[in-house]
């Protein structure tokens, strides 16, 4: 008998996009492309049930619907294009007991020592990026769902954070993530799809 995927998608769509179909196993890199306007970011959101959706989703045999929407969001983090923040400092977004996790790994992406504890307000576009990838990777979760996580990214904070995700795959996660880089797409192995008109299609 084959291993159950780690992500199943049957029939997830909204009024606004889909149907989608997919399976992704563990270990798996998912990258996906499309125009402006096409529904990746939708995509994404419906599978981390941010925006209504119906339709199926179960992340290793688990159906969604058996989980709290909290409890489904820690197992699949949608990290945005433009994080979000809606506390003073960043430090604030974490649970004490992640911190110390949190601090080692905005490290090893090339966030200065102090930037936690900064107010968010006063952080770069690239430290707020970096900050957003680490909340989802504290939680050690499943299934990490990326909105361009590297686009305001230089090269070199670019491949720091594309190395903790080869970490996290070669762990056993799935990755989704949107990204207009095939370069990106093959050092992280991924598989690759389009979404265009709304739905999804092979990759041209």
């Amino acid at each position: 008998m084959s291993e159950a995927p780690r992500l199943r998608l049957r029939g997830l769509q909204s009024p606004l996009a889909g149907p989608f179909d997919l399976d992704l196993a563990a270990g798996a890199c998912l990258a996906v492309s499309g125009p402006s306007g096409a529904g990746k970011s939708l995509f994404l959101r419906m599978i981390a049930d941010l925006d209504p959706n119906t339709g199926e989703a179960a992340l290793d045999g688990v159906p969604r619907a058996a989980m709290s929407a909290p409890a489904w969001r820690r197992t699949a983090p949608y990290v945005a294009a433009e994080s979000g923040w809606w506390r003073d400092t960043a430090e604030q977004h974490f649970a004490a007991a992640d911190l110390p996790a949190a601090r080692e790994l905005a490290g090893r992406l090339g966030v200065r020592g102090d930037a936690l504890g900064d107010e968010v307000r006063r952080l770069s576009t690239g430290e707020r990026q970096r900050l957003a990838l680490v909340r989802a990777l504290v939680l050690n979760a499943p299934l990490l769902l990326l909105d361009e996580p590297t686009g305001p990214l230089d090269p070199d904070a670019a491949g720091k954070v594309e190395a903790l995700l080869l970490e996290r795959l070669a762990a056993g996660a799935a990755v989704i993530l949107v990204s207009h880089d095939p370069g990106q797409a093959a050092r992280l192995g991924a598989q690759r799809r389009q979404i265009r008109d709304r739905r999804m299609a092979p990759a041209a």
